[in-house]
């Protein structure tokens, strides 16, 4: 089949796919902050309870955590990817290797595997296995640690490029312009599985009941009335915000999400290296060493995490971190004004106001009008 140039900006060059570049109107996105998940799965749960509790669906998980580095869903999902597309280098912020569409074997759109029926039978798999030799006498905490593990969660990228799209034999597939979420007409689907073979991220599902893929539909019926996703709004640690992101020279400072993404650029994709160009982004760890870091999020990893370190010295970028977790709408706009940062739907309608740091009171030891003394004075 014949392919394309477009530009992945993510990889700061033009790179073959199989359609001509078509960005939608306004782009699906998320950042998740990896430095605050504690792996509770409530998202997971929240995912499970609204999307999936159907006949064939047991083993699909549109949302997962994963504990890296030896945690994966299917199994070892992105040590297989990684093996097949062999060592490549970036060469600087411009990425110097091949992608999954130019790597693809003779015949084949993708690089990419067919996971065995057991690879779904271990979601929790490497759960809470760090990383590293055991603990010894007079040992201390070091960054980046010594000894680690992080938590990842995922959900379906609804990349720019996506490579479930671009394999599907029956054009099923498709992504909508008003807001670049990629969907499955299952209809025109055949279970030829296309799709799940293609996805690096494997986040395309067969259905053996059914005999259809499915997928992760990006909350569609409750963002477009103006709400974040259930995995959004459950989040009781506050990683994420759900939002629309814009093209990077059209980064519109006063959006949370192109200011993380495009502005300040502390969030990052998952994998850039394989080309889909992701819409879900990333604040990585910052106790991980920065070699694994940089494989799983590209070149830029130390910047971000500097960054991520300075918040407290950032009016803006602290603002924008706390309003995580603070709405159920979807942030259009947002302004940081004394010491409180503002949030506005897409109508310009006021959603919340946080404060950039939480207020401090100190009550006095002892109460005179009860007569009681306290030990908890703050």
């Amino acid at each position: 089949m014949q392919k394309n140039k477009v530009y992945n900006w993510q990889l700061n060059r033009d790179m073959s796919y199989v359609y001509e570049e078509a960005r939608p109107e306004k782009q699906f996105a998320a950042v998740f902050d990896i430095n605050k998940c504690i792996a509770c799965q409530t998202c997971t749960m929240a995912c499970k309870q609204t999307w999936t509790t159907g006949k064939g669906q047991e083993y699909m998980f549109w949302n997962n955590v994963e504990t890296k580095p030896y945690g994966f869903y299917p199994l070892a999902w992105d040590a297989k990817m990684l093996d097949l597309m062999g060592m490549q280098k970036w060469d600087g912020d411009k990425y110097a290797g091949k992608t999954i569409f130019e790597a693809a074997p003779k015949g084949n759109i993708t690089q990419g595997y067919m996971p065995e029926e057991l690879d779904y039978a271990y979601p929790n798999a490497g759960e809470d296995e760090p990383y590293g030799e055991g603990i010894k006498q007079g040992d201390y905490i070091t960054m980046p640690h010594r000894i680690w593990h992080f938590y990842l969660p995922r959900i379906c990228n609804h990349c720019t490029y996506p490579a479930c799209l671009a394999a599907c034999p029956r054009k099923a597939i498709y992504k909508r312009k008003e807001d670049g979420i990629v969907l499955i007409d299952q209809k025109r689907c055949r279970g030829y599985r296309e799709c799940v073979r293609a996805c690096p991220y494997k986040k395309s599902f067969f259905n053996k009941i059914t005999r259809v893929s499915e997928k992760c539909i990006g909350c569609y019926p409750i963002i477009e009335g103006g709400e974040q996703n259930q995995c959004v709004k459950v989040c009781i640690g506050r990683i994420r915000l759900g939002g629309w992101l814009s093209a990077p020279d059209k980064a519109d400072p006063s959006n949370p999400i192109d200011y993380l993404v495009h502005v300040k650029k502390v969030a990052l994709p998952l994998y850039p290296q394989l080309g889909l160009e992701p819409n879900i982004y990333y604040i990585p760890p910052v106790h991980v060493k920065a070699p694994y870091m940089k494989q799983m999020f590209g070149p830029n990893v130390d910047k971000a995490i500097d960054a991520y370190k300075d918040a407290h010295k950032d009016e803006t970028l602290l603002g924008v971190l706390t309003l995580f977790g603070c709405a159920e709408k979807r942030i259009k706009r947002y302004e940081v004004d004394k010491e409180m940062v503002i949030a506005y739907d897409s109508e310009g309608k006021e959603i919340v106001k946080v404060p950039l740091k939480d207020p401090v009171f100190i009550r006095p030891f002892h109460d005179k009008t009860l007569n009681v003394y306290r030990h908890n004075i703050t």
